[in-house]
């Protein structure tokens, strides 16, 4: 008898890097649960099984704690330890902070913060129970400096980095490793859905989706914390950032997330 192939969870993976996460998986010998919130999550899920792998799709609203549940009913229902778990889902709102509507930053917090740890806590759990398991988590080099017209994105996402990384060190000689991955900009809906297109970053060079998810498959195949996604341009932002002042990297961003900047 054959052994049974692994089963990965991956969200937001109706598109962009989620979608090539999920293909990356696939690729690799796993079998997937993907999910979204939108209904287009069966047709990705249509095209990755085209590949021989065992995929299902779950349309489900992880802003909301029952989104969660639900989603982790469905892995539990499958009936498999999870092997993977790509905690990718996000989203982001472009524009001054003092002229969003709050309910549009508190969507951010909702799905990047809150739904991250509620559903990490399932899966940690679960994986620390059996001694073994990979999590990655989708972080961004947004994480590593404030975000004028981003404010509540790229806090959330400093969130995000620090919450992988303190996971990381947590579960050390457990058998769980915890991987982040920090892309740079890229050719996603991103841009588009956070109201982006008008600025100079909605407007520039954008990395390669399907470069930055096997960046990141590959870091998490290896057991490491984090990883640089990306092109060498976007990596070299993050390694700048790193000893740049916090104001200046303020004053940075502001001129390229400007709404109307890219005019």
């Amino acid at each position: 008898m054959t052994e049974p192939r692994p089963l990965a969870l991956v969200t937001g993976a109706s598109s962009g890097i989620g979608l090539e996460l999920a293909r990356q998986f696939a690729e690799h010998g796993f079998d997937l649960l993907v999910t979204a919130e939108d209904p287009t999550i069966d047709t990705a899920a249509a095209r990755l099984r085209s590949s021989g792998t065992a995929v299902s799709g779950f349309q489900a609203d992880l802003r909301t704690a029952a989104g969660v549940d639900a989603l982790w009913d469905a892995v539990q229902a499958t009936g498999r330890p999870l092997a993977a778990a790509a905690l990718n889902a996000g989203v982001g709102k472009g524009g001054p902070f003092v002229e969003n509507p709050v309910e549009d930053e508190l969507s951010i917090i909702d799905l990047n913060v809150r739904s991250t740890v509620l559903l990490a806590k399932h899966v940690v759990r679960d994986m620390a129970a059996r001694g073994e398991g990979r999590v990655l988590f989708t972080s961004s080099v947004a994480s590593t400096m404030p975000g004028p017209h981003q404010a509540v994105y790229n806090a959330s996402k400093s969130f995000v980095q620090s919450f992988a990384e303190a996971l990381a060190t947590e579960l050390r000689d457990t058998g769980v490793t915890v991987t982040s991955l920090m892309p740079g900009p890229t050719d996603t809906e991103f841009f588009e859905r956070g109201d982006l297109m008008d600025t100079k970053l909605g407007q520039g060079p954008k990395d390669d989706p399907a470069q930055v998810a096997r960046q990141g498959f590959e870091a998490l195949m290896k057991g490491e914390t984090k990883v640089l996604g990306g092109s060498a341009m976007s990596k070299a932002q993050a390694v700048v950032n790193s000893v740049l002042p916090d104001r200046l990297k303020a004053a940075g961003h502001a001129k390229i997330a400007e709404p109307g900047g890219a005019e």
